[in-house]
């Protein structure tokens, strides 16, 4: 499975990540030249909750879905790395073990640094420190968000800002419509409802009543956004 050099798709994923664009040529260069690349099939574990951790790691293509287990034994979906997001960073800072499970969610490529490397690079650039700092950043205010939506937000508008949030990293044009945009990424209901917090019927219910207002179609193949603006309406309607 595992391939020498990344295609130009996923180097353009890589290399227009909002956090990994920031960086200085010499930093990305030292990055990329030390990286290993895999390549996953559905389902296929990227690594193990209790595992070591041996490598960072970037999603270049498809998505990496980390999930945690209940103690009733079912597996529940935190969220999903899209392509140009790093990730597995914390557990070589503190020299923990990793906290969750993290699978391919579709055919998915990853970057990969060892461990030995990633400490090395540090050794060497004073602005991995910097960098890696604003990236630690950036999740807590992301985590805070999300809470905030958690506990502020009707569901309505957390599906909608999730839907929207989905569109940007996997919006793709609709063959049979010119002005949908259909999301590639595919996910069923119930895992839709993990990520919101809420129960896979209200999630359903929810889908239902958009179609009915013609701002999403939902199809086999996953959904269709038919109408962005009044999506974004129902998430601008709630802040």
């Amino acid at each position: 499975m595992d391939e020498p050099i990344l295609t130009m798709e996923e180097r353009e994923a890589i290399n227009s990540g909002r956090w990994f664009s920031s960086l200085s040529p010499s930093l990305r260069h030292d990055i990329l030249r030390c990286a290993y690349v895999k390549r996953h099939k559905d389902g296929d574990m990227l690594a193990a909750r209790g595992d070591p951790p041996e490598q960072w790691i970037a999603c270049a293509k498809g998505a990496v879905r980390v999930s945690s287990t209940s103690v009733s034994g079912k597996q529940i979906t935190l969220t999903y790395v899209e392509p140009g997001i790093w990730f597995g960073d914390v557990s070589i800072f503190d020299g923990d073990r990793r906290t969750h499970d993290c699978y391919a969610h579709g055919d998915t490529t990853t970057l990969n640094v060892a461990k030995a490397d990633f400490k090395k690079i540090l050794s060497q650039h004073v602005e991995f420190y910097e960098a890696m700092l604003r990236l630690q950043s950036r999740r807590i205010r992301q985590l805070y968000g999300l809470v905030e939506d958690l506990n502020t937000l009707p569901l309505r508008a957390r599906l909608a800002k999730q839907l929207n949030h989905l569109l940007r990293s996997y919006g793709v044009p609709s063959l049979s419509d010119a002005k949908a945009v259909r999301i590639s990424l595919q996910l069923a209901q119930e895992e839709l409802a993990q990520l919101l917090g809420a129960s896979r019927q209200r999630v359903n219910q929810e889908l239902k009543q958009m179609e009915r207002e013609l701002i999403i179609r939902i199809e086999p193949g996953g959904l269709v956004v038919m109408d962005r603006d009044a999506l974004l309406a129902i998430v601008n309607a709630d802040h």
